[in-house]
């Protein structure tokens, strides 16, 4: 995985395992790797990857049973939540790049309009 120097790196852990359950790729109550064996596979420290999982145990999204490991949630309130909040975040860094070339608000819904109409319905996922 690259990582990107301007976001801290549990962050981007975070969006990672977020975007893998978002995506169907970790199913719920599908158990994670160990937290040392997610370290060595993304290369980083452990306690990156602790802070990652400590956040996502507090927001829910993780289920920790002791002795067992750690668990994608089966709560699918909490999974619509992370997509819901996922959509709006890519969202908004999409609205505001936008704006900044000056780009208003209908021309940007003319575009997305525009852009789903070409690429179709071909790929439900993106």
């Amino acid at each position: 995985m690259e990582f990107n120097d301007k976001v801290p790196i549990y962050y981007q852990i975070k969006t990672v395992i977020y975007d893998q359950i978002i995506a169907g790729e970790r199913q719920p109550g599908e158990k994670l790797p160990a937290v040392r064996q997610l370290a060595v596979s993304l290369t980083v420290n452990v306690n990156t990857v602790q802070r990652a999982l400590s956040e996502m145990i507090a927001e829910g999204a993780i289920v920790s049973k002791r002795g067992k490991g750690n668990f994608v949630t089966e709560d699918t309130q909490v999974i619509e939540t992370i997509k819901t909040q996922l959509i709006t975040e890519h969202l908004s860094n999409l609205y505001e790049q936008l704006h900044r070339l000056n780009i208003d608000d209908q021309d940007i819904i003319n575009a997305l309009v525009t852009y789903i109409e070409r690429r179709g319905n071909s790929d439900d996922n993106h």
